[in-house]
């Protein structure tokens, strides 16, 4: 039967104060980390007053990616001299106690995504479902990507595209052969527009071509500790088959990627403007709208196949608290509800 786990640390009286104190940390922490410290930003300004209820979600793919004023555009790191954070090996650890989905503890936010799962900054299990399914993650992967990249550096390098990277529908940019970008336009427009053709070029830039850029994503999955995941393609695409990851193991990859200051700084720009080679910009909406409509919100990233359903890494940050939310084959609007409740959950909220 599916079910949704919360924590039994979180409905202790005394679970409040031993958190505050820190003194929790160790039962469930990221194993191997290299610092004690959680993962912990300053809050992003917040728009007028927080909504008390949850906002009416668009669906994102209707938003136009020309046109309109754009967000003037979050830096990534000046290009050139983006420094590779060593391989921190990510886990989660601990039991949660079980509970049923039908009668959900007080506060705890109902979720009707195949997989789920909830973490703060020191890796602690807040809610999970089905956390452990294999399940297709669409471009939610292409968060690995982005990782990969900025942990590479040397952003301002032009990339030339290839007629290979031209291989991908149906969310592309329309970059042509012979046309070049830097890795850092291309790296925006992958993260926020989710373009598969860009995913392709920046694979190939990095290991030569997609196969040994595949390579190269499964690798650092198991760097990361995503033991159960198999990636066969730099963008999510249902082709080739037998590719997939879990909740779990995308909650691993959220919380790598809030590391990296390049990533966490993409991954929170609402609107970017992307110069095509001709000169001509491209205002590229980002595709998560929990990032649009809750602003406690930064970032990360979205998913959508037929086969994968709507999938999001959601993260927010408040009062010195970081928590990470997945969703694995959920629907339009619950995605971006659920998560958005989640995180609220998550803060205190």
């Amino acid at each position: 039967m599916t079910t949704g786990r919360l924590h039994p640390l979180l409905s202790s009286p005394a679970s409040a104060s031993l958190l505050a104190c820190g003194v929790l940390w160790t039962v469930v922490m990221f194993g191997g980390c290299q610092s004690n410290e959680p993962v912990s930003y300053e809050t992003p300004p917040q728009s007028a007053a927080l909504p008390g209820t949850l906002s009416t979600y668009p669906d994102p793919m209707r938003i136009g990616n020309a046109g309109g004023a754009a967000f003037p555009e979050t830096p990534g790191g000046t290009p050139g001299s983006v420094e590779a954070l060593p391989p921190t090996p990510l886990t989660l650890n601990g039991s949660a106690a079980t509970t049923s989905p039908a009668s959900p503890p007080t506060g705890l936010p109902k979720v009707t995504a195949k997989a789920a799962i909830l973490v703060d900054g020191f890796g602690r299990v807040l809610f999970e479902r089905n956390a452990d399914a294999h399940l297709p993650a669409a471009s939610t992967q292409k968060l690995l990507v982005g990782l990969l990249v900025a942990e590479r550096g040397g952003l301002g390098t032009p990339v030339t595209i290839a007629e290979p990277d031209t291989w991908a529908e149906p969310t592309v940019m329309g970059i042509k052969p012979g046309e070049v970008y830097t890795r850092d336009q291309l790296l925006h427009a992958v993260l926020i527009r989710s373009c598969n053709d860009i995913a392709r070029a920046l694979g190939r830039d990095h290991s030569g071509s997609e196969a040994a850029f595949v390579a190269s994503m499964n690798a650092k999955a198991r760097q990361l500790g995503m033991t159960n995941s198999y990636f066969t393609n730099s963008n999510g695409l249902p082709s080739p088959s037998g590719q997939y990851s879990t909740a779990r193991d995308l909650s691993r990859l959220g919380m790598a990627a809030l590391r990296h200051p390049t990533l966490r700084a993409i991954c929170s720009t609402r609107s970017y403007v992307f110069r095509l080679a001709n000169g001509t910009p491209r205002t590229l909406t980002n595709t998560n709208q929990v990032l649009h409509h809750f602003p406690y919100c930064t970032g990360l990233k979205t998913g959508t196949t037929n086969a994968a359903g709507k999938c999001l890494i959601s993260s927010a940050t408040a009062n010195g608290k970081t928590v990470v939310a997945v969703m694995l084959g959920s629907s339009s609007p619950a995605v971006w509800q659920e998560s958005e409740a989640l995180l609220k959950y998550g803060l205190g909220m």
